[in-house]
């Protein structure tokens, strides 16, 4: 490790790990890029403990057209990420699709609203009335006024292999990597300066990127700063099925969608297992090292939710259990990728509330963009930048789950 980096990036998961690819892989960027990860075995990294998933069915077009690059990277990463000597790092993309579920006549014009968003974006995305009876037999959908359902983009894939290919590959271009934590980040005036490491020693940067999920606002802070990011725990079940739907369905192969139940409830295929959760009845901030599961929340929550939708679904069992962060962001619940406005060269990669890893590529290439050329080149991030945490403007995306 040298004394002296052109970009310090805080966070060396699915996040940090894109934005130091990005870096690397662009020809007009020739600095160089510390990744600074505090725990190299990435046990209880959000990207680690996430359901790996990625979806289109958003309501503002900046989130469509984050999660449409996402897929696409997603579909060619091997080929993509091919480090040389190394076997291409697949991710199984399974394109089962999303699901959603309206129960209600606000659920319904919310449905029809956000499809005519994602529809001008070019997503797959179609509104099923009496047709969603017959794709997906094994539900009971009596209730249900409308459908949403992704033919093609969606699904789930390897989170560990999306961060280990995005940390191989920008290894492999030469970015550094360090196993030590930032303990304070030098500051002088409008721009910092440094971060010293636990280990003591200090290395000076010319570009600090914050990208260390639910403990973004302890590294702001660091620098005088402030983002409005907490960690908010989330509980995900594996549960098997005495006589499994996963087949049933009479579209895309027979393969089962994520399907998002009124209530709030998910599910979806997990091999031959099933991975379920459920938004919690309470949503306090959380200890940055409490990750013990809330138990309660398969018998309360997610198992009277999917016996009462499927009858497939009244004879589960949990085979396993457990607990991750969202990096929550308190203002609307949606990531912040941009610079400090003043302070700019502190950049943040934050917030983004359960979703980063289905935007890391998007949020990643803007980053690298911002430090490379000083503004977006591709998608314009500006409208989830961090001027709107200092305004108090919430960016509206009504499709959080």
């Amino acid at each position: 490790m040298k004394t002296s980096y052109d970009v310090v990036i805080v966070g060396g998961a699915v996040i940090g790990s894109a934005v130091a690819y990005f870096l690397k892989t662009n020809p007009d960027f020739t600095g160089s890029v510390l990744v600074v990860e505090r725990d190299p075995t990435y046990r209880f990294a959000s990207t680690s403990l996430s359901s790996s998933s990625i979806r289109l069915q958003f309501s503002n077009p900046i989130n469509v057209r984050i999660s449409q690059f996402g897929s696409a990277f997603i579909k060619d990463f091997a080929r993509t990420m091919q480090v040389a000597g190394e076997a291409p790092p697949e991710l199984n993309f399974h394109q089962g699709g999303y699901l959603f579920l309206a129960d209600t006549g606000d659920g319904v014009r919310t449905l029809r609203e956000n499809h005519e968003v994602q529809r001008a974006c070019g997503a797959d995305v179609v509104l099923w009335g009496q047709r969603l009876a017959r794709a997906f037999p094994h539900l009971r959908v009596k209730d249900i006024l409308l459908a949403s359902y992704g033919r093609s983009g969606e699904g789930w894939f390897s989170n560990t292999g999306l961060m280990n290919g995005f940390k191989a590959k920008a290894r492999a271009l030469g970015a550094e990597y360090v196993a030590d934590e930032v303990v304070a980040i030098g500051r002088d005036g409008a721009r910092v300066t440094s971060v010293t490491l636990q280990s003591g020693a200090t290395v000076q940067a010319g570009t600090i990127v914050n990208a260390s999920g639910p403990r973004a606002a302890l590294t702001a802070r660091m620098a005088g700063l402030d983002v409005p990011v907490e960690p908010r725990k989330r509980t995900l079940f594996v549960f098997d099925c005495a006589a499994t739907p996963e087949g049933s369905a009479m579209v895309n192969r027979g393969r089962l969608p994520l399907m998002i139940d009124p209530s709030g409830v998910f599910c979806r295929p997990e091999g031959r297992f099933f991975l379920s959760g459920a938004p919690p009845v309470e949503d306090p901030a959380v200890d940055w090292d409490d990750f013990e599961p809330r138990w309660e929340e398969f018998e309360d929550l997610i198992w009277p939710a999917l016996a009462t939708r499927s009858p497939a679904f009244e004879a589960i069992k949990v085979v396993n259990q457990w607990a991750g962060h969202y990096d929550f962001n308190t203002l609307d619940h949606n990531l912040i990728v941009g610079a400090h406005p003043e302070v700019g060269n502190f950049i943040y990669a934050n917030g983004f509330s359960g979703h980063g890893l289905q935007q890391g590529p998007a949020a990643g290439r803007g980053v690298s963009e911002l430090i490379t050329y000083g503004g977006f080149r591709t998608l314009d991030l500006s409208e989830v930048g961090y001027e709107r945490i200092l305004q108090n403007r919430p960016f509206l995306e009504k499709a959080v789950i």
